[in-house]
């Protein structure tokens, strides 16, 4: 009989765990979302509104752009030849962390879902700036982070004039002088790098 009890009551504490750990799994936190695709798919089951859509779709790619130069930059610092490519990918890990860091802060006030893992195309930057060393790493680095940074002020500058919301356009009009620092910047290690 105390057997059965026992038993019974070891099982009751293991189903209790059990579902502590599921809830803890499950539990989809509003502002991240492990992908792209799951915040996304977040964003569309909220937002019935095309306004607010806007405003969730141009918060996942801001975090994407954010994750892919966090990723990238760490990369350049490990294998950066030229001490000036290893600082641009330190100043883009910092700069993009803080970045991103604020836009957690602002996802989470409206209740907008983002990613918090580089997406598929991130990794695939990351493995090809991988395989490369030397200056062929520097020069391949310095022409993403200008391509990027052109993609990323095209980006904001078009939500610092469509966006609905007046926090998320604030936002992005601040971000804007900090991307462009950023583009200069990484022309010039281009230039350097170019002229090797």
């Amino acid at each position: 009989m105390k057997k059965n009890h026992y038993i019974k009551g070891t099982l009751l504490q293991v189903t209790l765990v059990a579902s502590i750990l599921l809830f803890a799994a499950c539990d989809n936190n509003q502002n991240q979302q492990g992908s792209k695709a799951s915040a996304e798919e977040l964003n569309d089951e909220k937002f019935d509104n095309n306004k607010q859509e806007e405003d969730a779709e141009f918060l996942v790619e801001a975090a994407e752009i954010n994750l892919k130069e966090i990723h990238l930059g760490q990369l350049a610092q490990q294998n950066g030849s030229a001490t000036y490519i290893k600082e641009l990918g330190r100043m883009m890990e910092e700069a993009h962390s803080k970045s991103q860091n604020d836009l957690n802060i602002l996802a989470k006030s409206k209740n907008i879902s983002i990613p918090s893992t580089p997406s598929d195309d991130s990794n695939d930057a990351y493995t090809n700036l991988n395989e490369k060393s030397g200056n062929d790493f520097d020069e391949a680095y310095a022409d993403k982070m200008v391509d990027e940074h052109q993609d990323a002020i095209k980006a904001f500058e078009q939500a610092a004039e469509n966006i609905n919301d007046s926090e998320i356009k604030n936002w992005a009009r601040a971000t804007l002088p900090n991307l462009r620092k950023h583009l200069d910047h990484a022309i010039e290690c281009q230039n350097k790098s170019d002229n090797i």
